[in-house]
């Protein structure tokens, strides 16, 4: 199995080496668009830009802020702040690019990379830029916002999975430590599932549903903690092995045990919702769930946020480890933009993930770690040690040394889409695990054959 090593966490007694190019990225025999620009200059007059993002309000107000402090020392560029939902924010990008009135800068999960290459959407980083990403960014960081060798972007977060448990439940189902192996999660959630005559009023394990990312994720989080991967290269591996093995134990969960409540896992187009809900009002024991989400328990919680726990994902039986899938974000500019308004893209991309722009560390690590995000910036983790030495954050950068980032590949977000609909129709008793994991593997195929023959 193939890991992926940051080595821009250090934190106390901790050093993460990295492996270099994580080698995630598998692109289309054909070349990549485009080619890195000479140099660094500027904007030749006054020109506006606009950053494209899915953040709330509050991370909204600090990126104006930031804008704001760069618009003051660089006044003939202007930055606008645009959010859109998560759940409409790639098909914006796609839709507006050509647009005199399209996004110039956005913030993209890095598994569309590949397709935004492909298409013409994401410009290739300038020398210069391309010079200060590979000189203050950890090599695998760099890779994870490459394609081809070629870099699209300024990597900015690092984001894994774990097990979230609520201590104060496990407490009172006489359970004292959270279950490292399948076997003892199947029989933890047994013991702090309750219901109401037939309905699961609080479900010992919780599984999200309606949004790709809640679904898939923790799947192959799962399937790689019993061994397996989802593709081998560009070549689907869904319909034996550690994938339908996940698969049939996501069944058994739902469909025969009865601990889990897919009514209770809902997320909305902003991926947030009751699945966050039940989880905070402690209707949900445990669930798998990124780092990114401990701001909204913190603000949902209050003082019940202590009860909150994580630990590493549980081992399947034919797993060696905990093995929590992985991913990356970056800011990617528009090539569809003027050139003027590249040029100015760049510059404001550099200061907004350099030290200048923030009080302890970059503006953008600022902006991350106060949603419980691990910035990828060297600097910035140092910079941010104490806080990502936080109990909640540990076990996520404790596990980075041991990630398996998911597929960096064309066709990606749809193998995602079609995949997070086999697992819903098994949870919603649609189809049997088998039948699951057979057209997984079959329509799979179909989607990777349209780019890699």
């Amino acid at each position: 199995m193939r890991m992926l090593r940051y080595a821009g966490v250090v934190l106390a007694s901790l050093t993460l080496m990295s492996a270099g190019a994580s080698g995630a990225v598998a692109q289309s025999p054909e070349a990549s668009p485009g080619a890195a620009a000479p140099s660094a200059a500027g904007p030749s007059g006054p020109v506006t830009i606009s950053y494209l993002t899915h953040w709330g309000p509050d991370q909204v107000a600090m990126l104006q802020a930031a804008a704001d402090k760069f618009h003051a020392a660089n006044p003939n560029v202007t930055v606008e702040i645009r959010a859109v939902p998560f759940g409409d924010l790639l098909t914006t990008i796609k839709t507006q690019a050509a647009s005199p009135g399209g996004p110039t800068v956005a913030g993209i999960y890095n598994l569309w990379t590949p397709e935004l290459v492909q298409s013409g959407v994401a410009a290739p980083a300038p020398a210069d830029y391309v010079s200060d990403i590979t000189a203050a960014w950890p090599s695998s960081a760099v890779a994870g916002a490459s394609v081809d060798n070629q870099v699209y972007g300024y990597p900015n977060e690092i984001d894994t999975y774990a097990l979230n448990y609520n201590k104060r439940l496990f407490t009172e189902a006489g359970i004292s430590a959270p279950p490292a192996t399948w076997d003892e999660l199947e029989a933890d959630a047994q013991k702090l599932t309750k219901k109401d005559g037939d309905v699961i009023t609080q479900q010992g394990f919780g599984l999200i549903n309606s949004w790709a990312a809640g679904v898939v994720h923790p799947f192959v989080s799962m399937v790689a903690s019993d061994g397996g991967t989802l593709v081998d290269g560009t070549t689907p591996t869904l319909g034996t092995g550690a994938a339908a093995d996940t698969m049939a134990f996501y069944d058994k969960l739902v469909n025969q045990l009865h601990v889990t409540a897919p009514e209770l896992g809902t997320a909305d187009a902003n991926t947030a919702g009751p699945f966050i809900d039940n989880f905070a009002n402690g209707n949900t024991a445990m669930m798998i769930m990124a780092n990114w989400w401990q701001g909204a328990l913190k603000s949902a919680m209050g003082d019940a946020y202590s009860d909150i726990a994580t630990a590493p994902i549980p081992v399947g039986p034919n797993g060696e480890g905990s093995h929590p899938v992985s991913y990356e974000w970056l800011t990617v500019v528009n090539a569809k933009a003027t050139a003027d308004q590249q040029a100015a893209a760049w510059q404001f991309l550099k200061f907004l993930h350099g030290p200048e722009s923030g009080t302890t560390g970059s503006g953008m690590g600022e902006i991350l770690i106060g949603m419980g995000i691990i910035p990828s910036r060297t600097s910035d983790t140092t910079a941010f040690a104490d806080k990502l030495s936080d109990p909640f954050l540990k076990t996520y950068v404790d596990s980075l040394a041991d990630a398996v980032p998911f597929p960096m590949i064309l066709g990606g977000q749809e193998l995602s889409d079609m995949l997070q609909k086999k697992i819903e129709a098994i949870e919603f008793g649609q189809l049997s695990a088998a039948d699951a994991a057979t057209q997984a593997q079959t329509e799979a195929t179909q989607i990777l054959g349209q780019y890699y023959k």
